[in-house]
Order: C-alpha cells, then structure tokens, then sequence
C-alpha cells in the first residue's frame, strides 16, 4: 500500500513539474518582448551618470545632465550651462555639440547621462 501510495505521488508530481515547465515555457513565448520600454511605454532607467572634464573644441554627443538654455547670438543657436557655451553641429547625420567657449572660472567637470 506504501509503495502505490508514492508511485502515485511521484507520478503527481512529476506531471506537475512538466505542466509547469510547458506553462512557463509558453508563458515566455507569450510573455513581454526584450526590449529597453516596458508595457506602459516607459523607457528604463538604463542611462548612467558620469563626469568628463570638457575643453575647448571638444565634441560631445549630448549635453550635460539638466542643461537646457539656449541662446541665440546673430542667428546661431548656443547652449550655455554652468559658463561653458556649446554650439550644435552635425557630424554625418549625427547631431553633435561641440564646446565653443569656457567662461574664465568656470567648472569643466562635466556631468553626463550616457546610454
């Protein structure tokens, strides 16, 4: 009686176990798609802060974290952030800013975000 009694529950188990592996596994097919935004369209918060010391001429992929004021001076658009002047530019198709002008005293350890 003790041996039907655990063939039963072996077999119970083991039919559990392999239901559970084809529900999860079906559940992975289904599931979510790999990519950086979840369901309500929210991107992650995958970027990271990191500091760069900036100089003169100096090409940059993106501004600093929090710069957003611009300035026009005889038709060209500046960016002016913590007295560091940056002029927007193209290189191929890739929209470059490229430090034009460091105010005397200012700080050039930059803060960045980067992907």
């Amino acid at each position: 009686m003790h041996r039907r009694k655990f063939i039963t529950s072996l077999l119970a188990a083991s039919v559990a176990l392999v239901t559970g592996v084809m529900s999860a596994t079906a559940l992975a097919r289904r599931g979510r798609p790999a990519t950086p935004t979840s369901v309500a369209g929210v991107r992650r918060r995958t970027r990271r802060r990191t500091r760069r010391r900036v100089y003169r001429n100096m090409q940059l992929s993106s501004l600093p974290y929090g710069c957003n004021t611009t300035v026009i001076r005889g038709g060209v658009t500046y960016y002016h952030c913590g007295g560091i002047w940056y002029q927007p530019g193209y290189q191929g198709t890739v929209i470059v800013y490229v430090v034009t002008d460091i105010d005397s005293g200012a700080n050039t350890d930059v803060e960045f975000e980067e992907d």
